[in-house]
């Protein structure tokens, strides 16, 4: 390992021949570092995940996780991981070694979070941390599966939170016909409405709805996608699960008021 100094500006650079996963020689140069020190930890750490030493920092694996599942999840779900990764992983573990965490590590992270209180001065929910731990463990799993890691410090701490969330909140069939009574002079909202309540879909699903998922001779709408806004752009996705994928039955009167926004769309 050796790094150099760029006599111009005074920073630090590592160059370096690799071995890569097909087995092919390889060089790398990095630049920009502000010391020796710094450029030569970034190559140990980039030779350590070529070669998945778990004496890696916990930061780097998680470069190499991302690498692995990124592209195999559907984006809004790594978009949630990536935020519980980055607010509530890296912070903790990023500078530990894969090698030396340990389940009392574990044990002590998750007093840290059952500590935290948000802006309103609330703990995180049951269902949240539950999460968390899932996806900490998620970490260390795949190090055990694919890396060689010994064991997985969090199954042994055991688990935080609940899986399961407070109970669903249900209009009666009064509490929906007041509702949609005073959104009588919103036509629009009041059909989208009438679309959740008497389809049992979810608003993704309602919003990337086209003409083309609807047989109104057969009084049936398809549903094989969803609609999402992540990071200020408009996604179409599959549905949430394979078995999201439906026809469903529309009761005859919403089949007719569909219809009729339907055609009076496509004269307008």
């Amino acid at each position: 390992m050796a790094a150099f100094k760029n006599e111009d500006n005074g920073t630090w650079y590592t160059m370096f021949r690799y071995t890569d996963w097909k087995g092919e020689r390889k060089q790398k140069c990095k630049r920009g570092f502000s010391t020796r020190k710094d450029a030569l930890e970034w190559e140990r750490e980039f030779l350590q995940q070529q070669t998945a030493d778990m004496d890696m920092t916990f930061a780097a694996f998680v470069e190499l996780y991302s690498r692995d599942m990124k592209t195999r999840l559907r984006q809004n779900t790594w978009l949630t991981k990536e935020n519980i990764i980055q607010s509530k992983l890296l912070p903790y573990f990023g500078a530990k070694h894969m090698s030396d965490i340990g389940a009392k590590d574990i044990i002590q992270w998750q007093n840290e979070m059952m500590n935290l209180r948000g802006r309103d001065g609330k703990p995180l929910s049951a269902t949240y941390l539950k999460t968390m731990h899932n996806q900490v463990s998620a970490i260390f799993n795949h190090a055990v599966r694919f890396y060689d890691l010994r064991t997985n410090p969090a199954a042994k701490a055991g688990s935080v939170g609940k899986k399961e969330a407070k109970d669903m909140l249900f209009w009666t069939k009064d509490e929906y016909l007041k509702f949609a009574d005073a959104m009588m002079d919103k036509p629009l909202s009041f059909y989208a409405f009438e679309m959740l309540y008497w389809c049992g879909i979810r608003l993704g699903e309602l919003l990337a709805l086209t003409p083309a998922d609807f047989d109104f001779t057969k009084s049936t709408v398809s549903i094989s996608k969803s609609y999402q806004r992540l990071n200020r752009e408009d996604i179409i996705t599959e549905p949430k699960t394979p078995k999201s994928n439906r026809v469903i039955k529309m009761p005859d009167f919403l089949c007719q008021e569909i219809q009729g926004v339907h055609e009076i769309l496509i004269w307008l």
